[in-house]
């Protein structure tokens, strides 16, 4: 990881470790990388994403590069649009699941994938050199077009996703009121679904707010409540999925990936018969895999190193147990609104309900925490210390990942085994653990 651009891009508090001038500066970047070229730029709902939008585009025609926007529309619809429209680059403005006051910045390559780490060094070398690149001036200059028509071609790519009519099904879809707040919607009507949509009104300050992907409570209700056959809740940028079946019960991201690779198994499109996930996904997946004869392979957290590793395997499936699920035969990144499609057309096409294609994958009981990190960290702050302090606590029957967030400034522990109430337990001496020693610091 570079000192800014993290596991998922650029992070952090716009305004402040986000500023207009740093987005200006990456905008004259791209702009003379890819100078006399075209580079694409979108957004999801947040207050500052103008802001930065503006600045980034500045810095990019003041290069003499021209500048297309999408406006508001989701991060796999960037990858989608720079690899069909042939843009040299694509710019994705946000935070993903963060709260409104953070905001983020994520750089597609024109085959669609996340750029090199070169490239993010040669970047981050510039935003903090003194080098100054001179305006271009009069026909010089880059022209900026609006692309609100790529948002469209994005969704009329998802109605080609499913071969079976989804009329008939009733499904409900929180949108987290970003980036997917129009197009889930529009997709799912298009194939023939009944549409119940919640959090679908963004103001700017209201993303990801007691919603989406991180908050399903409120899908539950409305599945409950309506009787619906399903339920998918997105994050801000719309790269994640988590699903609800027809009793509100929640399909994380490793059940999505079991029912996923069973239905391809059985269509022959599992090539190799190997799925990738990341060292946070549960037991029960693996264990559930290899009894329909799928292997498994585990990657770093981070859905760029969950396709990377795709890409060195041949892998067609991979994603991680928070609902990043990569579809390798139609896109390079995670695709929340594609991931939804699919588990839809398989219960279409099976005529079965979701509750029971998750039934045979078994999830061994886990807790997850979040320590918040003080703002005063030393910069040669490390947990290897607290890591091997807590490897104590495993005895052979629980699994303890610690790890230093790349997208919060939290420290995350997984805590997993067979009993419930051990794990529980073991949390709670975790967590102290972990609160004592970022104290010490």
């Amino acid at each position: 990881m570079g000192k800014y651009f993290k596991t998922d891009g650029y992070r952090g508090v716009a305004g402040k470790e986000i500023t207009s001038y740093t987005c200006y500066k990456i905008g004259q970047f791209l702009g003379r990388k890819y100078k006399g070229g075209r580079i694409v730029v979108g957004k999801d709902t947040r207050l500052s994403s103008y802001m930065i939008e503006y600045s980034i585009v500045s810095g990019i025609i003041s290069c003499g590069t021209d500048c297309a926007l999408m406006h508001v529309c989701t991060t796999p619809a960037m990858s989608f649009i720079v690899r069909q429209d042939r843009f040299d680059c694509a710019v994705m403005i946000s935070a993903s699941h963060n709260a409104y006051y953070d905001n983020g910045i994520k750089i597609f390559d024109d085959k669609g994938e996340k750029i090199g780490e070169d490239v993010i060094l040669e970047l981050e070398t510039f935003i903090d050199g003194a080098e100054q690149i001179p305006d271009e001036c009069g026909e010089k200059l880059g022209k900026v077009e609006d692309y609100y028509h790529g948002r469209n071609r994005y969704i009329a790519f998802l109605t080609t996703l499913s071969d079976h009519s989804f009329n008939g099904l009733k499904i409900g879809l929180d949108t987290a009121n970003g980036s997917t707040y129009m197009i889930a919607k529009c997709a799912f009507c298009a194939l023939g679904a009944t549409v119940y949509a919640i959090n679908d009104n963004p103001n700017g300050t209201n993303i990801n707010l007691n919603c989406g992907s991180t908050n399903i409570d409120a899908l539950k209700e409305l599945v409950k409540k309506e009787g619906l056959d399903m339920g998918f809740a997105f994050d801000g940028d719309g790269d994640r999925c988590i699903a609800v079946d027809e009793n509100g019960e929640e399909v994380d991201g490793d059940k999505i990936l079991y029912v996923l690779a069973q239905s391809f198994k059985e269509e022959g499109k599992l090539y190799k018969n190997t799925v990738v996930s990341t060292v946070m996904s549960n037991k029960g997946l693996e264990i559930a895999l290899n009894k329909i004869g799928v292997n498994l392979l585990k990657s770093k957290v981070g859905d760029r190193f969950v396709y990377e590793m795709m890409e060195q395997n041949e892998c067609v499936l991979g994603g991680e147990s928070s609902g990043h699920t990569i579809i390798g035969m139609i896109e390079r990144t995670g695709d929340g609104i594609a991931t939804a499609i699919e588990l839809a057309r398989i219960c279409a096409k099976k005529k079965a309900l979701l509750s029971v294609l998750t039934k045979p994958i078994k999830l061994f009981p886990r807790s997850l925490i979040n320590v918040p990190l003080p703002k005063d960290l030393p910069q040669d702050f490390s947990i290897k210390a607290l890591e091997e302090k807590i490897s104590k606590y495993n005895d052979g029957t629980l699994f303890i990942l610690l790890r230093k967030s790349g997208t919060e400034s939290v420290i995350r522990a997984l805590i997993e085994g067979e009993n419930e109430q051990v794990v529980k337990n073991i949390s709670k001496i975790v967590q102290r653990e972990i609160e004592e020693y970022v104290n010490q610091k």
